[in-house]
């Protein structure tokens, strides 16, 4: 077939929509589908069409029904669509959702999240990441308890909570966040610049690429992951993939990827209760080995088998429900 993939990332942007965007169209390329990844949309003809963001997307998706009225289309819901967009813009969101044969939820809880009605065309996707073999002696290296936080910087993934819980750490903790990351604005540059200047604990690495990143994951012996909202972040398939223990913000979307029985999470915004945390994982070498145990059972949700296969499934799931509204 012949698939158009609608994202507002544009090529070459590290955004967390993009590099789904670019991991499905190789997916679906390598069982013998066309891609055309776009960010713009005027009425071109394909086979199926598959929207990044409910909200961002509205647009491209009314123009694509009313000239395809026929034709499939999938819908992926962003964390921003679940948990601010059908708030703030309900109509334009639920518009984008209704027009949808499929919806695309990323983490586990997000049928508790959109309207009823929606609920019997969702589909849980778990986002797929390469296996990263971690470093054999982490500690060594550097003499530093390493945690990485890594997502662009912004209000949403509440980018420097766990560099305010490591100031709260006691003088003996040799704990050192490293954080990867572009700042979303210049607010966020001066924030993370402040922290810099103020926290001995802290470094901020700027944005990396691909194999850096992995590097980073490697080396750390913990990965904060401080959002306030995700719709089921990629970062955690990596970390999962990686054996990479994670202290989470209980939050739906990290609960509905790590699971209700995980150990590590702590109340969003809270960085006394994650400095809690970091020093237990630090001290409690026990606990430490649990979170990593649990993240390696769960990291079979998220191969790239598994992935594909969940792909194929939306795109078998689109066209039956096309044919049975046409019928």
């Amino acid at each position: 077939m012949h698939i158009i993939l609608i994202t507002p990332a544009p090529s070459g942007s590290r955004a967390g929509n993009r590099a789904t965007a670019d991991r499905w169209a190789s997916l679906l390329e390598k069982v013998g589908h066309k891609v055309s990844v776009v960010t713009e949309y005027e009425g071109a003809p394909c086979d199926l069409f598959i929207a990044l963001h409910a909200w961002r997307s509205h647009d491209a998706i009314q123009t694509f029904r009313k000239c395809w009225p026929e034709t499939p289309l999938v819908l992926v819901l962003t964390g921003t669509d679940i948990y601010r967009h059908q708030r703030e813009y309900p109509l334009p969101t639920r518009a984008s959702m209704a027009a949808a044969d499929v919806l695309i939820g990323l983490h586990a809880l997000v049928s508790a999240d959109i309207p009823e009605e929606f609920a019997g065309k969702l589909l849980t996707l778990y986002q797929s990441a390469d296996e990263i073999p971690p470093a054999t002696n982490k500690a060594a290296a550097s003499g530093t308890f390493d945690v990485c936080v890594i997502g662009h910087l912004r209000e949403e993934k509440d980018s420097l909570r766990a560099a305010m819980a490591a100031r709260l750490l006691p003088d003996e903790s040799t704990v050192r966040i490293l954080n990867a990351g572009k700042p979303h604005n210049a607010q966020w540059q001066a924030l993370a610049e402040q922290e810099v200047a103020e926290n001995p604990r802290f470094q901020w690495l700027g944005e990396l690429d691909k194999p850096t990143t992995q590097d980073l994951m490697a080396q750390c012996q913990l990965m904060v992951m401080s959002s306030v909202m995700e719709g089921g972040a990629n970062v955690i398939s990596e970390a999962c993939r990686a054996g990479l223990p994670i202290l989470a913000s209980d939050i739906p979307g990290n609960r509905g990827l790590l699971g209700n029985d995980y150990e590590g999470y702590y109340p969003a915004k809270d960085q006394a209760a994650l400095a809690i945390l970091l020093q237990k994982a630090e001290s409690d070498s026990a606990y430490l080995r649990r979170l990593t145990e649990q993240v390696s059972e769960l990291a079979p949700l998220f191969t790239p088998e598994n992935e594909q296969h969940s792909l194929e499934r939306a795109l078998e799931m689109a066209f039956q429900r096309r044919s049975n509204l046409e019928g």
